[in-house]
């Protein structure tokens, strides 16, 4: 498992799905599971991110550690939604 910030993490799909998914009443009294695209969208571009940050950190540099302000936005956004979480 690779250290992220000095930290383990995981995304937890559970979490993120509970956000998307929209349950709402119908005709018939049950209720139908809908995607909220924008929330969906959201999440995706800020996995993507993150996912996809190739800077180096050099971790021993504590908080002077260079990480760009998308990868932080997202990553921190993330975090606080519990969509990544620490291990």
């Amino acid at each position: 498992m690779l250290k992220i910030l000095g930290e383990h993490y995981y995304i937890d799909l559970e979490s993120a799905q509970s956000i998307i998914n929209i349950d709402t009443p119908n005709s018939s009294g049950s209720t139908e599971q809908q995607i909220g695209v924008v929330q969906y969208e959201i999440i995706k571009m800020m996995l993507e991110v993150v996912l996809s940050e190739t800077e180096e950190v050099d971790e021993t540099l504590g908080d002077k550690a260079s990480a760009s302000i998308p990868f932080k936005l997202a990553f921190n956004t993330l975090l606080n939604n519990k969509i990544i979480q620490k291990y």
